[in-house]
């Protein structure tokens, strides 16, 4: 992975020294919370419902051992012994005091760590596919490029105060799975003709008003990525909306001129940088290259292994096809029933971090589904990865379940919530608590999020769960037909929402509807775009309008 050099530390060390001198003036009443806010922000410092919390960056989704072990020690010293692993890879600590996190972010830069750029109306975290690298169906190794992206956008003077917030998403595999499609700029690295370079997409986002990206470019040298870039964020930057928050993103640009018009302008502005200083030379590639040259591998066969039932299951869903030989990328999972997904605890985060060093050469991932990955993992060494991460709390067999589910932290931690998250999550959980019915059913994506924001992706979920205020009480709005990939689909509204004690029951009846529907080995999305929404629709909703029927009758008797 990356190797931050002298000048990347002097950045960093600055920047903690000029935090650590903010929040002094802060405490001393020289600068007023309105005047500290945006600076807290710039740090990865928000202010929630019950607490500070404060989001530490991972860029690209990549870490060491060292790294984790580091955050563990923030969570165990300066918070309440765990953190929350987001959609776009990051660490949130949700219980740290203001005064903290100086000292954290001085910590935090030993390891060559940060929380730069990580809120605030910037360029945010560069995200891509947490297989990147290992991949079997990978095209292009990714993260040279996001590195060379997130070396350009950190501290970029002229999108520091952009009209809202910049998400970048990169992809370097067959099949997406970055959400490219849902992102501000989404870039699908592709070959044509032996030569390298991306298909950008641009306009892409969920929240408030979900809209899937368009194709600026179908092909684009990747030389020009960071020129092209700069010309469409400057176009974002002089005509994005600053009158309304709501209708800020580039998404509503895009809409509002077209895409055709936009590409203009972009391509108007682009004239101007094209094959100027922002080009990418080789020798700037190649540096960045390598220090993602592959580790030392050894050569090896298929191992055999074990046939123990609870082991079986565990590498059928929770290991992934690796390009080398005899190797398996890992996902531990971080979704055990019970538990808030995405939370860690430190005492996990340091089992995480020794079972890189052992047997992964001392490097990690988190994904965007909220879960850590170990992307370098002898086949013969699978045995007692999971016998140890299963005695960790971290080898539940639900990755790509129903159970193995996205969600936000919702309205137990975050002020921007409507609903809770997580209690739904865990009712949902309890209802389908048994292995052999999840794997019959099979694969499907339940994404939850606790406001129109969207952290939890709930667009894209094969089922997805919206937490919605309706008259001061938490509802529930249900979305089926989402899905991420390739051929990315927003979700449709099923109806009107649902209370928290309905959900599960709202959940299990669309499971029924799609056992009762499918046929052989069809997955619950084939089976949804087959039969279509009313099926679902129909039985979820055929109980309330029975009740509400006879409530009607009763009143009229």
């Amino acid at each position: 992975m990356y190797q931050y050099t002298a000048l990347d530390r002097q950045l960093i060390n600055e920047r903690v020294a000029q935090f650590r001198d903010q929040v002094r003036r802060w405490k001393a009443g020289e600068l007023s919370d309105e005047e500290f806010r945006p600076l807290r922000l710039q740090n990865g410092l928000y202010i929630q419902r019950h607490a500070p919390m404060f989001r530490i960056a991972v860029p690209y989704g990549m870490l060491n051992a060292a790294q984790l072990r580091k955050m563990a020690h923030l969570a165990r010293t300066y918070d309440r012994g765990y953190g929350h692993f987001t959609t776009r890879h990051n660490l949130q600590l949700n219980w740290p005091k203001i005064e903290d996190v100086p000292e954290m972010l001085a910590e935090l830069a030993t390891v060559d760590l940060h929380a730069i750029q990580t809120s605030g109306n910037c360029l945010r975290n560069i995200t891509t596919d947490q297989f990147a690298g290992v991949a079997a169906d990978e095209i292009i190794d990714p993260r040279p490029l996001a590195e060379i992206l997130r070396q350009w956008t950190t501290f970029h003077p002229e999108f520091a105060f952009l009209p809202r917030k910049f998400k970048i998403a990169i992809s370097g595999t067959e099949e997406d799975r970055a959400v490219t499609w849902f992102h501000d700029i989404g870039l699908h690295l592709k070959q044509v003709d032996g030569q390298v370079g991306f298909t950008v997409i641009v306009g892409g986002g969920l929240g408030r008003t979900p809209i899937r990206g368009e194709v600026i470019r179908d092909f684009l040298p990747w030389q020009d990525i960071l020129s092209y870039c700069e010309a469409v964020l400057r176009v974002y930057n002089r005509y994005g909306r600053r009158d309304n928050a709501y209708k800020a993103r580039i998404k509503i640009l895009v809409q509002a001129l077209g895409i055709d018009a936009f590409r203009e302008q972009v391509e108007a502005e682009w004239a101007h940088g094209k094959n100027g200083p922002m080009t990418i030379t080789q020798a700037e590639y190649d540096r960045v290259a390598a220090h993602f040259a592959p580790p030392a591998y050894a050569s090896l066969g298929a191992a055999e292994l074990p046939q123990e039932k609870a082991f079986r299951r565990w590498v059928d869903r929770n290991t992934h096809a690796h390009k080398v030989p005899g190797y398996a990328a890992v996902t531990l999972s971080l979704k055990k029933h019970g538990i808030a997904p995405g939370d860690i605890t430190a005492e996990q985060m340091e089992v995480v971090a020794d079972l890189a060093d052992r047997y992964s050469f001392g490097e990690l991932r988190i994904s965007h589904e909220q879960n850590i990955i170990l992307a370098d993992v002898k086949q013969a060494d699978l045995y007692a990865v999971w016998q140890q991460a299963s005695a960790a709390g971290l080898a539940t067999p639900n990755i790509g379940l129903l159970t193995g589910m996205i969600c936000c932290p919702g309205g137990d931690f975050c002020d921007l919530a409507n609903a809770k998250s997580i209690p739904i999550a865990n009712a949902i959980q309890a209802r389908f608590d048994d292995l052999d019915y999840l794997f019959d059913i099979g694969e499907i994506d339940l994404n939850i999020s606790g406001c129109m924001n969207a952290c939890g992706h709930h667009h894209v979920g094969h089922i997805g769960v919206l937490g919605v205020d309706k008259n001061d009480a938490e509802f529930y709005q249900v979305t089926l037909g989402g899905r991420q990939g390739n051929h990315a689909k927003l979700g449709k509204v099923i109806g009107p929402s649902f209370s928290a004690e309905e959900m599960p029951d709202v959940v299990e009846k669309i499971i029924k509807v799609y056992l009762a529907n499918r046929h052989e080995d069809e997955h619950f999305i084939d089976t949804f775009d087959r039969i279509g929404l009313d099926p679902f629709k129909n039985l979820v909703y055929e109980g309330r309008a029975h009740g509400k029927a006879k409530s009607a009758a009763q009143e009229n008797a």
